[in-house]
């Protein structure tokens, strides 16, 4: 693969960085807001900082641009959480990031069956690399039974973010603001929704340190993260930008270590090797496409 060039890379990591970093801020988010409620008051405060954004930059995407952005919100911003969620009320992190390392194979896989990337065995041996590292990763956590309503929503969870990295790569050009101005608040609005029918507590958060959280999530752990993966989208192929999700453990681990005085064993370490040899393995069959904006 020719690499795209270094802006592009760059917005790559940061989109891993914060991604990751986002795992541990929603740690301490939800011990004083529900799922569901916490991450739709994520998402709708994000997307009033998109449109604010999008008015100002007069990208507000129309039409066709608009209908996908939309679709593509209601994936990456809300069935995915929401499918994410429920599966999390009884599977371990540790099963629910074993499940999302299959998101760059789903991606793949779609991107194939809609003509968008033809079949190559990078995108295949990048995926099964890094499911291997993942499991790796936490294979001490990986004991125990789950329900398979569990297992069926922490995969939905999956096929909802390769489906949404699919969508947004055959949206009408458009540019990522625009794009998320008109996606995170449908999203946020479906989680909010489901707050309310599964009978969460629906309350502003009280102590400061959840109000911290939710500022990283919503600005930096929201807005810089999705504007960012959609301009790599752009650039990148579909299965090589999915790389960013296996890749967010490397960095939630190291930071709860920081933070939460977690762990950091020799067996992560050969792990994320894994991961990393994956991820590198997928990307590099990427073709590199130039984003037009407007």
């Amino acid at each position: 693969m020719r690499w795209a060039d270094t802006t592009t890379l760059l917005f790559f990591l940061a989109a891993v960085v914060l991604g990751g970093s986002n795992f541990v801020a929603v740690h301490f988010s939800n011990r004083e807001l529900d799922p569901f409620w916490g991450a739709g008051l994520r998402f709708v405060l994000a997307g009033l900082v998109f449109v604010a954004l999008a008015f100002a930059l007069r990208v507000v995407p129309r039409g066709r641009a608009l209908a996908g952005a939309v679709a593509f919100g209601l994936l990456n911003y809300g069935a995915s959480y929401a499918l994410l969620c429920v599966g999390l009320l009884q599977a371990p992190a540790a099963l629910a990031a074993a499940v999302v390392s299959l998101v760059p194979l789903l991606t793949f896989v779609l991107a194939v069956a809609g003509r968008l990337e033809s079949l190559r065995w990078s995108g295949v041996a990048g995926g099964a690399v890094a499911v291997a590292g993942t499991g790796l990763l936490f294979a001490d956590q990986l004991r125990g039974s789950v329900g398979p309503g569990a297992l069926l929503a922490l995969l939905g969870g999956a096929f909802c973010i390769a489906a949404a990295t699919v969508v947004a790569k055959v949206l009408p050009r458009a540019h990522p603001i625009g794009t998320n101005a008109a996606g995170a608040l449908p999203g946020g609005a479906l989680l909010i929704a489901l707050s309310i029918a599964s009978g969460e507590r629906i309350a502003a958060p009280m102590a400061p340190e959840t109000w911290i959280a939710l500022a990283y999530l919503a600005l930096p752990g929201t807005v810089v993260l999705f504007a960012a993966v959609l301009l790599v989208v752009m650039r990148w192929t579909a299965s090589a930008t999915s790389y960013v999700t296996v890749l967010f453990p490397l960095v939630a681990v190291p930071v709860g270590a920081v933070l939460a005085g977690e762990l950091v064993s020799a067996q992560f370490l050969t792990g994320a090797a894994l991961v990393m040899a994956g991820a590198y393995i997928g990307v590099s069959g990427g073709r590199i496409r130039r984003p037009v904006l407007r």
